[in-house]
């Protein structure tokens, strides 16, 4: 027999649901707004307009533009995370094999889509945007690149590679992210998923022989 508590629970659930539902489906819509028509075209009218709600109901969850900008923000940087931290859960898993998931979890279709490559250069382009995504972004970004550089020293730890510095491989390869990502982005023709994670993989080969199997010669 269900509880007083049970049945509050249940009552509750579904409005919780809901709310929930409708954030996402306005932190949708303001992604493609910002993919559209940019930081500065990107509007609550824009917004509700693409996500078919009332204004009143996107001042309701998030209070201003901004608000509704860090939510985003957030939710992007936050997938971001899930999907390379899932990525290295395997067991059993090498450094090397953990390098190369957290590689081929920045170019995933779901988090590196050309929408959201093009809201993150967005915020990235934007002078009143950049303090709220290193306050927002900032500790996240450290996460991968503390996780990459612990890797990469296991992997000189563990064998002949005393030359090669580890804080700066771990730097580049997050400069490597963004270049690619932005280049991808602006040329797709030219370079694809598989194009950024084969160059990706060629400069772990160069800095770490017999380690990472080059491209060319990869089965």
């Amino acid at each position: 027999m269900a509880t007083e508590a049970d049945k509050q629970k249940s009552e509750k659930t579904p409005r919780t649901r809901s709310k929930q539902e409708r954030k996402r489906q306005l932190i949708d819509a303001t992604i493609t707004s910002i993919a559209k028509y940019g930081i500065p075209g990107t509007t609550m009218t824009t917004v509700t307009s693409i996500a078919g709600l009332s204004l009143g109901l996107v001042n309701f969850h998030f209070e201003s533009k901004q608000k509704l900008f860090e939510e985003t923000l957030l939710h992007l940087a936050l997938e971001d995370q899930e999907m390379w931290r899932k990525a290295i859960e395997g067991k059993g898993l090498s450094a090397e094999e953990k390098i190369l998931a957290i590689v081929d979890a920045h170019f995933h279709p779901k988090v590196g889509s050309r929408k959201k490559q093009a809201v993150w250069f967005a915020f990235y382009g934007d002078s009143t945007s950049r303090a709220a995504y290193r306050r927002i972004g900032g500790d996240i970004d450290d996460a991968r690149y503390d996780c990459l550089l612990a890797l990469l020293n296991d992997l000189k730890n563990s064998g002949d590679f005393p030359h090669v510095n580890t804080t700066d491989v771990a730097t580049i390869m997050e400069s490597l992210f963004d270049g690619l990502s932005l280049t991808m982005l602006i040329y797709p023709g030219d370079t694809t998923r598989d194009d950024a994670k084969r160059q990706m993989r060629s400069y772990l080969a160069a800095t770490f022989p017999n380690r990472f199997t080059p491209p060319e010669i990869a089965t």
